[in-house]
């Protein structure tokens, strides 16, 4: 109930209007959102940087329906990767596939990744593409392979959602392709046919995903997960089978949000682990944000002690 709540005010136009128009918003957004600008981002990546934390900073914004929106988007990201480099932050890029044209046509969106997954590669960075709802899976998901495949781009990764029943078969073929890839529970709102619905058999998923990319012959192929989860059970798992598997700390990678436990951010960095936190910029931070508050209560009690301090 409360999960759905604030996952279908996320998807409201009307709330959407109200709540970007009021200034307490933008401030509260700022928990969980770097700023509005390039500037403020990379200010935000020094200081994660400063604590051994490395960062994917993603230029907010998704469901774009022209070209010229699409454009816009790719000059942001083109922008962000020299950014990156000229100022020698530790940082790569996330992106979602309908803010480059998904929506619009595959062929669009696949150009417009190119001319992304270039300029990445000139400066030696790495792209990861963000997973949305289940509608866009099989797509997203054949769009990356396009562009290892086809195109023979290495330096890309993927999102797989741990809460989709589908995401054990995308895991075992991915891992056979020695892919790249972001394990998170998921944040969209998806019917019980296609995903499960309790916690519990989430979270037994996400071990048994994890498994399958750290276990030795994934790993042999070239296959890399990381582990994007603030949930200690899951860290504690993680960490157990890495020790039984003898892989070194620093071949685990963890990912957390920005402004979300950032006390076990600093901690796990200071363990050795790979240690990246996600950090979203822009004026669209809305629907992100909304995304935030559904995942964890503590976000919305942080919203209302600010509300009524």
């Amino acid at each position: 109930m409360f999960r759905s709540f604030f996952l279908y005010l996320s998807a409201s136009s009307r709330t959407r209007k109200t709540l970007m128009a009021l200034p307490f918003a933008r401030r509260v957004a700022r928990r969980f959102v770097a700023g509005e600008t390039l500037d403020d981002a990379i200010g935000v990546v020094r200081r994660l940087n400063e604590k051994g934390i490395l960062v994917t900073l993603d230029h907010l914004g998704e469901n774009v329906h022209t070209e010229a929106d699409t454009l816009r988007a790719v000059q942001d990201y083109l922008e962000l990767l020299d950014r990156i480099a000229s100022t020698g932050v530790k940082a790569n890029v996330s992106l979602k596939l309908t803010q480059l044209g998904l929506d619009i046509a595959e062929e669009l969106c696949i150009a417009n990744m190119r001319r992304i997954l270039e300029r990445a590669q000139q400066h030696g960075n790495f792209v990861r593409i963000d997973m949305e709802g289940s509608p866009y899976t099989e797509r997203t998901l054949r769009i990356f392979r396009t562009l290892r495949g086809e195109y023979g781009f290495k330096n890309v990764g993927v999102v797989i959602q741990a809460y989709l029943y589908r995401s054990e078969q995308d895991m075992r073929e991915l891992a056979s392709e020695g892919a790249n890839v972001r394990l998170c529970k998921g944040a969209y709102m998806e019917p019980p046919d296609i995903a499960f619905p309790r916690k519990a058999d989430v979270d037994r998923n996400y071990v048994k995903l994890m498994q399958i990319f750290l276990d030795e012959p994934a790993r042999a192929r070239g296959a890399y997960v990381a582990l994007a989860t603030h949930d200690e059970k899951m860290i504690v798992a993680a960490q157990e089978f890495a020790a039984k598997q003898n892989i070194p700390r620093g071949q685990i990678e963890f990912q957390m949000l920005y402004g979300v436990r950032p006390e076990r951010q600093e901690q796990l960095a200071a363990e050795g682990y790979r240690m990246r936190v996600y950090v979203p910029y822009g004026s669209e931070w809305y629907p992100y944000f909304m995304r935030r508050l559904a995942e964890r209560p503590a976000n919305v009690w942080f919203l209302l002690r600010y509300l009524f301090a």
